[in-house]
This record gives C-alpha cells, structure tokens and sequence, in this order.
C-alpha cells in the first residue's frame, strides 16, 4: 500500500497570506487525502473503477459546495478555502477533484443560482453530504467548444400539461454513471437554452459508462441519453435562460481546477525532488547533477508563480471582483504549468517514472484530460487574446 510523504512547498511564504481558517481547511483535506485517498488511488486507477466509498468522507469534509450558505448545507467558506481544498484533492488523483468540482460547481452551484426555493429545499442539503450525487448535462457528441450548438431540446408533453418531454445525448459526463440527478442543458420550443433537473429512474433517462479511458481511471465517465423522458416542469430551473446560465457553472468549475491543477503539479514536484536527493548514479544523488537542478528549480518558480495566481484570482473571487476571463486565464496557465512540471518530474525518475510504485504518470495522464475540459488550451487562449485586443478570433 502506497505510503504518502507528500510535504507542501512554499518557496514565497505564501501560507503567510493564508488565515488559520484557511490552513486548517486545508490541513483536514490534506490528511485525509493521505490517509483516505493517497493508499488506494494507484490500485483504483489500475483497475479503472471510482473509489465510491470515499464519497462519504468528502460530504463529511465539506467537499461538495463549500463555499454554499449553511442553511442549503454547504460550508459558508470563502473562495481560497475552495481553492485549497481543490488544490489538496487533486493533489490526491484528478478524477477526486473532479467528482467535488462537478458536485460543487456544477450541480450545486447552478440550482442555487438558478433554481427555485422548492429545489434548493429539496436537492442543495442531500447534495451537500453525499447521499445525493449529481451531474451537469452540457457536451454533446458533435458540440463541445461550441455548446451553443447543442441538438438536445424538450417540448411540451401534449398528453400532460405539467410535463415536458426531454431528447438528446450528452458525452463527457463525469459522475454520470452513478449520478442520482442530472443537471442536463437543452433548448426550449424557442430555441433558448435551458437547465433542466433530470433524476434517475425517469423512463427514458440512461448513463451508460464511458470505457477504455487513458486518462482519469479512477472517476466515473459517461453519457447521458435522453429518450423522450417525461420531466416535470417544475424540474426546470427558473432563472436560467440562454447560455450564459450553463457557462457561468463552468467559470466556478475553471475557478477550481485553477487550483486543482497545481495540486497535481505539487505531488509531481515532491516526488521528484525526494527521489532526486535519494537516487544515486556516479557515486552521488542525482539531485546534485546541474541538469536535475534545472528541472526542479524550474518547477517549483512555476509552482510559485502559479500559486500567488491562485491566490490573488481567490482573493478576486471573495471581492466579487474576478471576472471569467481572469479565470480563464488561471485555468489554462495551471493546467499547461501542471503539464510540464508532470514531464519533467517523470524524467527525473527516468524509468521507474512510468511506474505504478510512483504517482507522476497518472497525473501525467489525468492531466492531459484536465487541459483539455472546461475550455480547452487553445480556447482559453483564444479568450484572453479576444479580452486584451477587443478582437473576436473564434468566428
């Protein structure tokens, strides 16, 4: 069982920017990665299958909708608080981050913002400890950069007026195999976008498991179909219309893996710096070899920069302040640092980095579905580059 010696850097002092409240959220998380997740995660990712077990104690922990107020059963805390957390559960496995990520930000979050009292009353409190999980419904197979495009849709039920009848396919969806309900997206007899609450059981509703993935093996990836199922209207979330709705959920997502991607990167960095002070060729550790040197010293000033991003964008987050293209920016410059620190890291560890003894390769992995969800590395791009010349490059 694989024993975690993971310690934290923070070559900047950033802690010293941090309140207790916020070190000691992030201590819980932290431990209980290393005694909950850390052992297993490798055996679980080998296997392909999604340690449901831990569900529990990331309710427990306060995973799911953290920042949500305490009446719906979420924590009350502030954006660096999520971030942290973020940060320490993938730092664990990007496939547990992504199960908290799509249950805080983009199930919880949208039928809060967007839902009505009678939802938030009935979802937001089970949502919040586990014994509900959930799903957001937005990629289709032919429409992810460009949901705008989507093909799924309801109408009106002509033999029930209190129904409508909901058709599509969603792809991509992480949680959706086990999911209890499903945040799902489609457009209205008007041809504008909709969220709609879709709850398993419902005739027609199936989410077969997505198989043979390279990357995150150890979450649960599926499809949503969507068979002429009878919904009631009073699933449908009241205060979303059009596609700002589905991308704002994605923004509070971004926000997260922003954090979450330097999680992986630290866990890459750790385990290269110790097995570079204990791997010994020609007589001494690799780690005093000037080329070892340049790739961790590299590592950790990303690592850093990164960071006091992340700080800064949560300190934005707390003020009201940060806008989507800030966070776009986060996301994309996280996932791409996280990428090549996991490259160097396993070159590092020459051969034994593609080793299940070792965490490097399966962040490796995971990340390379991390970069490319919630807005690609090219799309992020793309929107910082539309943001500082005032020039649309998509169309």
């Amino acid at each position: 069982m694989h024993q975690d010696l993971f310690q934290s850097p923070d070559y900047f002092n950033i802690d010293d920017l941090l309140t207790e409240e916020h070190k000691m959220t992030r201590e819980s998380v932290r431990q209980y990665v290393k005694t909950g997740i850390s052992p297993v995660i490798d055996d679980y990712c080998q296997r392909a299958a999604f340690p449901e077990h831990i569900i529990e104690g990331l309710g427990n922990l306060g995973c799911f909708g953290p920042t949500l107020p305490v009446n719906y059963g979420g924590g009350g805390l502030d954006y660096i608080s999520y971030g942290l957390m973020m940060q320490e559960l993938e730092r664990g496995d990007s496939g547990v981050r992504s199960t908290a990520s799509v249950q805080g930000s983009l199930v919880m979050h949208p039928i809060f913002t967007y839902g009505s009292e009678e939802q938030k009353q009935k979802y937001l409190p089970k949502l919040a400890t586990g014994q509900m999980m959930g799903c957001f419904g937005l990629t289709e197979p032919d429409f992810g950069s460009n949901p705008a495009g989507m093909l799924t849709y309801f109408e009106d039920d002509e033999d029930d007026a209190g129904y409508i009848r909901l058709n599509g396919a969603k792809m991509w969806i992480s949680n959706a195999p086990f999911a209890d309900i499903a945040v799902v997206w489609a457009k209205n007899a008007n041809n504008k976008i909709q969220g709609v609450i879709v709850e398993r059981g419902m005739e027609g509703f199936f989410t077969p498991e997505t198989k043979h993935k390279w990357s995150l093996r150890a979450s649960a990836t599926g499809e949503l179909v969507l068979d002429n199922v009878k919904v009631p209207k009073s699933h449908i979330l009241p205060g979303a219309l059009g596609l700002k709705a589905p991308l704002s959920c994605l923004d509070s997502a971004r926000y997260g893996i922003a954090w979450g991607a330097i999680g992986a990167a630290m866990d890459c960095y750790d385990t290269a710096l110790r097995y570079a002070k204990e791997r010994v060729q020609f007589d001494r550790p690799i780690g005093g070899f000037q080329l070892i040197q340049k790739k961790l010293a590299e590592m950790i000033t990303e690592i850093t920069k990164a960071q006091l991003m992340n700080w800064r964008l949560g300190v934005l987050k707390n003020e009201g302040k940060a806008r989507p293209e800030q966070i776009s920016m986060a996301k994309r410059n996280s996932c791409a640092v996280a990428s090549q620190i996991a490259r160097d890291a396993r070159q590092v560890l020459g051969a034994m980095g593609i080793s299940g003894d070792y965490s490097i390769m399966r962040h490796m992995m995971n990340l390379e579905s991390v970069i490319t969800y919630e807005g690609t590395h090219e799309v992020h791009l793309l929107i910082t580059g539309m943001d500082i010349t005032g020039f649309n490059a998509f169309k």
